[in-house]
């Protein structure tokens, strides 16, 4: 399972923000800059988080993007399935209940369903906060 560059770089994104998180807006040039990521590829991941909470957009001079919550209320998770999507290793896992004509034959649906908890469960079990100040896990 690979996650895509979106998903990767919204967390990229988010982690910066938790890294800058002053109260003020933040600018997404800053942000690229610091991240190696171009605006034009942020402006498409930003409405993601924008529409998910996770973060607060201003327009004009002092505007820009800031968290809406502390570092510590986000899980990985969420910011990842914010703009991946569902996190399932397979599509047979996509759609609760279960749609797939072979789901009651299948031999594998066991294993997928078990990586697929483990995935899931990990992801929602790590903080943005560890991320963004691994030193202060670490050192506590």
């Amino acid at each position: 399972m690979k996650f895509s560059t979106k998903g990767r770089y919204a967390l990229r994104i988010m982690i910066d923000l938790a890294q800058n998180n002053n109260g003020e807006y933040i600018h997404l040039k800053d942000i690229s800059r610091r991240q190696g990521i171009t605006i034009k590829y942020m402006e498409q991941i930003m409405p993601y988080l924008t529409r998910a909470g996770y973060v607060r957009s201003s327009r004009g001079n002092n505007g820009g993007y800031r968290l809406t919550r502390d570092p510590g209320e986000y899980t990985v998770g969420e910011i990842l399935r914010s703009a991946e999507g569902n996190l399932s290793p397979v599509s047979c896992l996509e759609d609760s209940p279960i749609s797939c004509p072979r789901a009651d034959e299948c031999m594998s649906l066991a294993f997928w369903k078990g990586l697929d908890e483990v995935i899931n469960d990990y992801a929602d079990q790590v903080i943005l906060k560890d991320l963004a100040f691994p030193e202060k896990k670490n050192a506590g």
